[in-house]
């Protein structure tokens, strides 16, 4: 196998023939590369031969389930993939255009050792990439992408006899029986349901259908241009349309899902915008009465309710604070026995006897008109004003560059780890804590905390804060938090703020 270039210049005769794969894209649990600027088809091919190299060398049968999201270019990439797949002696079993969650199903529905899925998943347009994986329901982690990066960009591709392709068909049918079974609501409800013009507009509405809700259609034309907002549900853009339209409409509420199915936005009935961690606590506290002494796993960036809600702590709720990222937060709902895990991000992971681990928005949607089910006589923003009174912010992302971002995390947390060493306040008040597992979490003495890490997907920092208290002391934690992120020349504006 050619070693792949950092770079190869469009419009050449190279562009055509050699592998170009900038280092970069290969990140912490998935592949993202801006194309064809990063990667060219050459490219695409060779990291086919790389994963498939990476299936024989773990002793995997050589069957892998690929699928694509709806993006106009990401056919072509995936067709590219599957030559290089088929080129290491895989036997690729397509199951054409779907959401990330359908490909992971497929895994199980086709018992195929491996998955590929073509997406960029939120990225706006521009961007491709590939979410991989061996171990269903997990998928890639640092050291499995290090190893395929390694592979490829190492030129150790190996050719192999045996390769083939087919066409699947039926995944789609078996999905929604496994998502839904034979369950209909008793409680009707009249739901928005926005997609963005992302690939689960070809999906989520026929779910609500099936599940007997009542639809309120939001940008659910299939759309790669993305003509209304880049469909995200952890921006703030996107929360807002939801909002707006609950409030033209009268729906109970909006349920948004990102550009490839794989997360779950919420706006209640009043046409507030609920964080996705507080959704996650609002499910946690439903699934503790069925589920007494569970445990529930939070990433880095969600509320401090998880461990300190009275509801949880009166269920026997074990909280587990883990990394970010849908691979990190998988494996450790795995590896504990956990009954779901929750992203800030949108991302949950509900395990056996609920899901089958992995992250899916379109399984949230109907655990969460199950929940509405079994609680007839309230209203989402009931649920929401029955949680403790917190304050926080958005997800902020400053930008940062790819190559730069982890040296000035580290820079960062040092000079947070060290001030609160020293027993300096931080926003008037001690610190506590500064957990380090993902970034730094500076948690004070009164619980609330500001945290800081690095994007594993985009050339950016995360920024995320909570304050217990007030609106007050939430500006007063980012502030003392951008101060030092400020310190560093190579951080640049925020996509958002509060």
């Amino acid at each position: 196998m050619q070693k792949p270039l950092p770079e190869v210049t469009p419009n050449t005769w190279a562009f055509l023939r050699t592998p170009m794969i900038k280092p970069t894209g290969f990140r912490e649990y998935d592949a993202r590369w801006k194309y064809p600027d990063e990667i060219n088809l050459p490219g695409m091919t060779a990291l086919g031969l790389g994963i498939g190299t990476q299936m024989r060398r773990h002793g995997l049968e050589p069957v892998i389930a690929v699928g694509n999201d709806y993006r106009d270019y990401s056919l072509a990439i995936k067709q590219a993939l599957t030559i290089g797949l088929m080129q290491a002696g895989i036997r690729v079993r397509d199951i054409g255009p779907c959401i990330t969650p359908m490909a992971y199903f497929s895994q199980f529905h086709l018992d195929a050792p491996a998955v590929a899925m073509v997406t960029a998943s939120h990225n706006p347009n521009g961007w491709t990439g590939v979410k991989m994986g061996f171990q269903r329901p997990l998928t890639h982690g640092p050291e499995e992408m290090a190893e395929l990066r390694d592979i490829v960009l190492g030129g150790q591709g190996e050719p192999a006899p045996g390769g083939g392709y087919e066409t699947v068909d039926g995944v789609w049918d078996a999905y929604m029986d496994d998502l839904v079974g034979d369950f209909h609501m008793a409680r009707k409800l009249k739901v928005v349901c926005a997609t963005g013009n992302g690939t689960a507009s070809a999906f989520a509405p026929a779910l609500f259908e099936r599940l007997g809700v009542e639809v309120v259609p939001s940008h659910n034309r299939l759309d790669y241009t993305f003509p209304h907002y880049n469909p995200n549900p952890e921006a703030m853009e996107m929360l807002h349309d939801m909002a707006a339209t609950v409030r033209a409409s009268g729906a109970d509420f909006a349920l948004g899902f990102d550009g490839d199915g794989d997360r779950c936005g919420v706006v209640d009935d009043e046409g507030e915008e609920i964080f996705a961690d507080k959704v996650g606590v609002i499910m946690a506290r439903d699934l503790a009465k069925l589920y007494p002494g569970a445990t529930f796993v939070a990433d880095v960036k969600s509320t401090g309710l998880f461990a300190s809600d009275p509801e949880l702590r009166a269920h026997g709720i074990r909280a587990d604070y883990w990394k970010t990222g849908h691979s990190h937060m998988k494996r450790r709902v795995h590896a504990l026995g956990a009954l779901a895990g929750f992203e800030k991000s949108g991302h949950y992971f509900l395990a056996e006897p609920i899901g089958r681990g992995y992250d899916d928005g379109m399984r949230v949607a109907v655990e969460i008109c199950k929940l509405m089910d079994r609680n007839p006589d309230s209203s989402m923003s009931d649920l929401r004003r029955a949680l403790p009174r917190t304050h926080s912010t958005p997800t902020m992302s400053p930008f940062a560059a790819d190559e730069e971002k982890y040296g000035i995390l580290e820079r960062i947390v040092e000079k947070l780890v060290t001030r609160a060493e020293a027993g300096e306040p931080f926003a008037g008040r001690p610190v506590s804590e500064v957990v380090t597992v993902n970034g730094a979490r500076v948690i004070l003495d009164n619980g609330s905390w500001g945290l800081v890490r690095a994007s594993s997907n985009t050339p950016n920092l995360v920024v995320v804060c909570e304050s217990s208290q007030s609106d007050a002391e939430l500006r007063a934690i980012f502030e003392a938090l951008d101060a030092v992120i400020r310190t560093e020349p190579g951080v640049g504006d925020y996509d958002q703020t509060f």
